[in-house]
């Protein structure tokens, strides 16, 4: 068995993870990081980078090479209800150096930052090695178990990080306890081809029970097809043709586009849940991203809310390591710092889940705008609140280790 040593290994190649290792490796800490598959290419991933990872890229300076990477600029956020466009977010009225989401491939984005940290010689990134178990020497997590295509390893380190997703090998493993707020809904996934239609930004429709949102990707549209909570059987049974109506019905011109779906195994199911731990860390271990806190698809902040994690936590552990190794006092620093804005984050999404998504999904005919989004349309500087939570969150972070 290949025994490796490090100063932090992490769990999960994700953006927590890739932004915490490069933070790390760019600080003189030595990690490795691991990453189950042999590329970063998921059609689950999301591809919105948002104003406040912008800024962390600026403080970095990667900002403007990163922006020389293909990716298209959003700057306000659309809807259609019962066919009647709304305008929900406006990031133009944020006061950020990017007032734009950045519609990028999660993976070029991972691949981008995984290069940046190649360059220091204190980055491992370890592809295809899927962390199995914790390491634990008296009552301290001590490391992981880890199994490649050469065989078993262990990758032996101060302070291992569970950044391994809403699935986390490394939470269950260490037994850290988890609350569920519950979702009641499920996600539909599947790619379209774009056709000769002009629209050139990320959407989403709601009408007559059913909603879609649509991701712009070049050449094909990346589509989330909103369901009940386990109502994909019950789909199932009423038939592909039946689906394919639906969606052409919601959104017309990609009427064309949807005999591209020949069978049901073109169409994933992802399951939603939005849960958090009561407690983020033991000794040796800290978890972050959705490892810690799984979000729910709504506004599209999972990745933000990731990488701040990311930031906040560099913040804490480079100077800790800088001295005598983290600790759980530096533990619970990370998560009393990010524990608020994610709760407040998951309590807005359940909201949104129970009051606006659950009932529009619920309604048959024509759906009619409701009021308070009226007021979208009506009152413009009214969209600066929506694309504060989408775009900023509810505590940004910043860079503040001294390389």
């Amino acid at each position: 068995m290949e025994t490796v040593q490090t100063r932090c290994c992490i769990a999960g190649g994700g953006p927590a993870g890739i932004m915490l290792g490069y933070l790390l490796a760019r600080s003189g800490i030595d990690v490795v990081v691991l990453e189950k598959w042999s590329d970063f290419f998921r059609d689950f991933r999301g591809d919105t980078i948002h104003p406040s990872t912008m800024d962390v890229l600026h403080e970095l300076g990667l900002l403007d090479e990163f922006l020389r990477l293909p990716h298209d600029e959003t700057r306000q956020l659309k809807g259609y209800i019962g066919g009647e466009e709304i305008t929900l977010a406006d990031f133009t009225r944020l006061k950020v150096r990017c007032p734009f989401i950045a519609f990028i491939p999660q993976w070029d984005f991972l691949n981008f930052i995984s290069a940046k940290g190649k360059t220091f010689a204190t980055f491992h990134l370890m592809m295809e090695t899927e962390a199995t178990d914790i390491i634990v020497e008296n009552g301290r997590v001590a490391g992981v178990r880890a199994k490649n295509k050469q065989g078993a390893s262990e990758i032996r380190a101060e302070l291992t990080v569970g950044a391994d997703g809403r699935d986390s090998t490394i939470r269950e493993k260490a037994g850290l306890p988890v609350a569920d707020y519950g979702a009641p809904i499920d996600v539909l996934w599947f790619r379209l081809p774009r056709r000769d239609d002009r629209t050139k930004q990320s959407l989403g429709y709601i009408d007559d029970g059913k909603f879609v949102v649509m991701l712009d990707r070049g050449d094909y549209w990346q589509c989330g097809f909103i369901i009940a909570k386990g109502g994909f059987d019950a789909i199932k049974e009423r038939g592909l043709e039946s689906f394919k109506n639906d969606i052409a019905a919601l959104a017309p011109f990609v009427s064309s586009a949807v005999g591209a779906l020949m069978d049901w195994e073109q169409v994933k199911l992802l399951s939603v849940c939005v849960d958090h731990l009561t407690r983020w860390y033991r000794e040796g271990l800290l978890c972050i991203g959705d490892a810690a806190h799984a979000m729910s698809p709504v506004g599209g902040v999972g990745i933000n809310l990731a990488i701040q994690d990311a930031v906040a936590a560099a913040n804490v552990l480079v100077p800790a390591f800088r001295r005598n190794g983290p600790a759980n006092a530096e533990f619970q620093k990370v998560q009393k710092r990010r524990e608020f804005p994610t709760s407040a984050t998951q309590r807005l999404q359940v909201f949104v889940h129970r009051r606006v998504i659950a009932p529009a999904l619920a309604r048959r005919g024509r759906l009619r705008v409701p009021w308070l989004l009226r007021f979208f349309n009506l009152i413009p500087a009214l969209r600066w609140f929506p694309a504060r939570f989408v775009g900023i969150g509810f505590r940004p972070e910043h860079v503040r280790i001294d390389f």
